[in-house]
């Protein structure tokens, strides 16, 4: 008995150990994306066993030097969608919907409600206009409080996409008409349904809705960039709705990943369905996909503001979870995955930091200009206050680092610019270094 008490004893002390150095290893990769790319925000990264990491990292409030804890509430955009989808599940499992019933059954007079079934709005297929495609409405009108009826026009009465069913194509709106539906069958609002279904269940006392108007000392303040001082514009919850609104921390987040591990909130048979890809891999409110043979179900989410990221592989009780109060920032699926590698042995090389160097205004004019990829994108670059800056077709306008001569890189993601120069010096194209492509765009 006593050499078994001292085998537990010593089993106990060799996983601890294990744990502290894979906490170590977190933080010092945590620590180097910081220094390398400016990341503000919130990590946790659980297994089986529980969590093994959780840090703040940066300023929720970058004005008053706040820091970034782990009770900082942080706006989650998009992994909203799976709470949408889970209640739908939910109602599923009590037979008050089925996945083939037609929109029209709930919306009575909808364009094409007739052709477009749930199931298609779960999975991006139903072919329904995005609102946030709007980038106008985003930009100005998003932050001003909207009915339901009212933000449905919006986008009702847009043409099709394509046939439903047919292809797949990311649709807020899709999710909008889900929590439209979830009203209508239960007879609550969607905040109601997700506070009682799933919020108060599982004790996840730091999460809501209406971030607009949350006063407390644990929420961050958004930000465009990581030099950015200026708080950005919050989203109000009728706008995002059942497609975005939640906020959270990564400990509520971390109650809501075993709570599915558990089963308690929607059968296994309901995850089963909720983990089946479809069209671009795309679930319900879940991204399938495949990590060393295992199924990996994960998601982002960006609002003005915040961008965030969860993973996780269910068979092995992995959870990482990422929030960021930088809309900008799109490093959080690398880091994901180099914290994955962390947590699976791998070998992973921190990010290195780049220093950039102050180049002559003569020079930089030099690289102001449209540079095209293709017929429908271009990125534009343009010169302000002595800085470089590029903009992409229908995206926000980021800084250039000069790293030397000719060669630039973002703050923001992981890519590098190159401008190439013809045989008279003048520069005739630049090229995209990112994800391992590399891009050539022609000046025009």
């Amino acid at each position: 008995m006593k050499k078994a008490l001292l085998s537990l004893a010593i089993l106990a002390t060799a996983l601890s150990a294990m744990t502290q150095n894979i906490a170590s290893r977190l933080d010092t990769l945590m620590e180097a994306y910081v220094k390398a790319a400016g990341f503000g925000g919130a990590v946790l990264v659980a297994t089986k066993e529980g969590v093994v990491f959780e840090k703040g990292y940066g300023y929720r409030n970058k004005v008053t030097k706040a820091v970034v804890d782990t009770n900082t509430l942080f706006q989650i955009g998009s992994i909203t969608k799976q709470f949408t989808s889970a209640i739908v599940l939910q109602l599923l499992e009590e037979n008050k919907l089925s996945m083939q019933d037609f929109l029209s059954k709930y919306i009575p007079g909808y364009p094409e409600g007739n052709r477009i079934t749930i199931e298609q709005l779960l999975t991006h297929t139903a072919g329904v206009y995005n609102y946030t495609n709007d980038a106008a409405f985003v930009e100005h009108g998003s932050a001003l409080p909207i009915g339901r009826d009212s933000m449905i026009a919006r986008f009702e009465f847009k043409p099709l996409d394509f046939n439903p069913g047919e292809k797949y194509s990311y649709s807020n709106s899709g999710y909008f008409l889900l929590g439209y539906i979830i009203e209508k069958i239960t007879g609550q609002t969607y905040f109601q349904v997700v506070r009682q279904r799933i919020f108060k269940p599982l004790h996840m006392d730091h999460s809501g809705f209406d971030f607009a108007d949350l006063n407390g000392p644990d929420k961050a303040m958004g930000y465009v960039s990581s030099e950015g001082t200026v708080p950005a514009a919050i989203v109000d919850s009728s706008v995002s709705f059942s497609a975005g609104a939640i906020y959270t921390t990564v400990g509520d987040l971390y109650k809501w990943d075993r709570a599915l591990l558990a089963g308690s909130i929607i059968s296994p048979a309901s995850q089963q369905r909720a983990y089946t890809p479809h069209l671009a891999r795309y679930g319900y409110g879940w991204v399938i996909g495949l990590v060393d043979g295992k199924k990996v179900v994960q998601h982002g989410g960006g609002i003005l503001g915040f961008v965030s990221n969860i993973l996780r592989i269910p068979e092995d009780g992995i959870c990482i979870v990422m929030l960021s109060n930088e809309q900008n920032y799109q490093y959080l699926p690398k880091m994901t995955m180099d914290a994955y590698g962390i947590l699976s042995g791998k070998d992973i090389k921190p990010p290195t930091t780049k220093v950039a160097v102050i180049l002559d205004t003569a020079l930089l004019k030099e690289y102001v200009g449209e540079y095209q990829i293709s017929s429908t994108f271009s990125i534009t670059i343009s010169l302000q206050d002595g800085h470089l800056y590029g903009q992409a077709s229908s995206q926000g306008k980021n800084e250039l680092f000069a790293e030397k001569k000719d060669l630039f890189f973002l703050k923001v993601v992981d890519a590098d610019i190159e401008f190439v120069r013809g045989t008279e010096g003048k520069i005739e194209k630049m090229i995209l270094h990112q994800n391992g492509q590399n891009v050539t765009a022609r000046r025009l």
